[in-house]
């Protein structure tokens, strides 16, 4: 049972999630949740597991049976008053089976005036099956992709460009009809997504101040290429290369105003004379920080003083760093292109 000993969770817009639980499908063993961590997501939209920041904890005072302001929620597990989840929407009909749900309710409750919290004084067990028992008309695939088409068309606003341009595939998904949606959205004077970004989820890999968003484009080879890979299986991987694809999806990339090259939350990092390396990207870590010359088209790594460099010798190419070379050869000539939130 979802316990309410704080007033903010007594709250009508509280929508309260517990710790879930690990219940092995194979032998029932239990395995407890952290109370470390709370509901995000990626650049496919898909919900993470991230560890707490420091910002929360401060909020709390470090007292960890107070419940964190989370700002998504795993989805089927929470609490909700009744008729507040009337009042803002419910499920949204449009949707099907499984898949997206869950972050749409997240953006609606925190747009709309609402809370999303995990409270550590409530677990709940849950059995996460090997295979989804649901059938989906037409594949998986095509469900989610068709729910994640209507989150982003109703709650994104221009961050739904962003969203079609690591994943193009989405732009031509039927959404079905949102105008009720939408309408919904009006009437509760709901705030927009940058809001969201910069008031409950500042943490967000999604590019909010930057300096650049599109591909990083080098003059002899091609583009930089994030090769599919996330924090959950790219760290330390060597940062890839390959010819410009112009589809967007892996090559898309942020220059933060931090002076990060982000690939989600994978940041390029930088040792001096060795392959650039994709590493979780980490708040101050000079390592990660990059400095644009517009005249020269260099990019130089704060750290070392050295510029990302495209060694040809390799197979396939590889980004390296090497010293900045005043003739200002092709290999270390990069541009950004911009792709998009101009």
């Amino acid at each position: 049972m979802l316990s309410n000993n704080r007033s903010t969770v007594r709250h009508k817009t509280a929508v309260v999630c517990p710790i879930i639980d690990v219940i092995n499908d194979d032998d029932f063993a239990y395995l407890t949740g952290s109370d470390m961590t709370w509901g995000g997501f990626n650049w496919r939209l898909n919900f993470r597991w991230y560890a707490v920041p420091n910002r929360e904890e401060i909020r709390r005072n470090y007292d960890h049976s107070l419940p964190l302001l989370s700002p998504t929620m795993a989805g089927g597990l929470f609490t909700i008053n009744r008729e507040y989840f009337y009042e803002i929407g419910a499920y949204d009909p449009g949707m099907e089976v499984w898949g997206g749900e869950n972050l749409e309710m997240s953006f609606r409750v925190w747009q709309c005036g609402g809370k999303v919290l995990i409270h550590p004084c409530s677990h709940v067990g849950h059995v996460f099956r090997k295979q989804t028992p649901y059938t989906f008309p037409g594949g998986t695939g095509k469900v989610i992709f068709h729910n994640n088409k209507r989150l982003v068309e109703v709650w994104l606003d221009k961050y739904k460009d962003f969203v079609y341009a690591i994943m193009p595939e989405l732009k031509n998904v039927d959404a079905g009809d949102v105008s009720e949606r939408l309408a919904l959205r009006e009437r509760l004077k709901c705030k927009d997504f940058r809001w969201y970004l910069q008031n409950i989820y500042p943490e967000s890999s999604m590019p909010v101040d930057f300096h650049h968003v599109g591909v990083l484009k080098n003059e002899a080879y091609g583009c930089a290429d994030s090769l599919g890979l996330d924090s959950e299986n790219g760290i330390n991987r060597d940062a890839g290369i390959f010819p410009c694809h112009n589809q967007g999806g892996n090559q898309i990339l942020v220059y933060s105003k931090n002076g990060e090259l982000r690939f989600d939350d994978l940041c390029m990092e930088g040792s001096k004379n060795s392959a650039v390396k994709l590493q979780k990207c980490s708040e101050g870590n000079q390592k990660q920080s990059w400095d644009y010359n517009q005249e020269t088209k260099q990019m130089k790594h704060v750290y070392s003083g050295q510029c990302i460099t495209v060694d040809q010798s390799k197979d396939n190419g590889k980004v390296v760093l090497a010293p900045c070379d005043e003739q200002h050869n092709a290999n270390q000539r990069w541009h950004l292109e911009q792709a998009i939130l101009h």
